[in-house]
């Protein structure tokens, strides 16, 4: 894992993307995990935390449109790291995170915006299209970090529909704070159904990768939550 203060966000090379994409011209549907790994999530938090993406995985390479069309990239939080960058499914690693920290939550979406700022150009400059990015924030608490103006920047690539944001409380979350950090209602995770819960995001990508890009889904409804 990388600090972000020591180690630089690098994206591949131009030729690198140039032949990733030739390989592969369908259009991405590119997906943030703003994970939090902050002190509280240690012990059975984090571990079921660390199983589900490795479901996730499983769950994407498992359907052939996803496998090509699904970019996952990842930020986790406590200190604010960037763990994956966007890659299809058949090149997804997921990471092994570790529990530390408090909940810098506010430079974590700041910094995810930013990778999907920097994606979308990527793709207008290599022709490819594109879905509406998603961004799936989780989190069993609050900012530690200003968080106000990465807010209001959520706020405004939802209204411009540049952006999905979703938001999901574990037990212990700040979930008037999540209110105010996305115009979606969080959700509530029940228990340490983090397994559940990626296999339905996969599911939900699945559905928006068979699409056209563009158009809205109807997604499977989120089995793992309460309000």
């Amino acid at each position: 894992m990388r600090d972000l203060e020591q180690v630089p966000y690098r994206p591949p090379s131009p030729e690198e993307e140039r032949a990733i994409f030739a390989e592969n011209p369908d259009p991405r549907c590119p997906c943030v995990l703003l994970l939090d790994k902050s002190g509280s999530m240690a012990g059975a938090p984090i571990r079921e935390l660390n199983a589900g993406l490795v479901t996730l995985k499983e769950e994407v390479l498992a359907d052939p449109h996803a496998t090509r069309r699904v970019e996952i990239a990842i930020v986790s939080f406590g200190p604010v790291t960037q763990d994956v960058d966007f890659v299809t499914a058949d090149r997804f690693v997921p990471p092994t995170l570790a529990a530390s920290g408090d909940t810098p939550m506010g430079r974590a979406i700041t910094t995810a915006l930013d990778m999907l700022e920097r994606r979308k150009e990527v793709y207008k400059t290599n022709g490819i299209a594109y879905y509406r990015p998603w961004v799936f924030l989780i989190t069993d608490g609050g900012p530690t970090d200003p968080w106000e103006s990465a807010a209001r920047r959520v706020h405004d690539e939802e209204a411009a529909r540049r952006v999905a944001f979703f938001t999901v409380g574990v037990e212990g979350a700040d979930f008037a704070r999540l209110a105010s950090m996305s115009p979606r209602k969080p959700l509530r995770l029940e228990g340490l159904r983090f397994r559940d819960l990626f296999a339905w995001l996969s599911a939900s990508l699945q559905v928006v990768s068979r699409s056209r890009p563009g158009t809205e889904v109807a997604l499977p409804p989120p089995g793992w939550a309460s309000v």
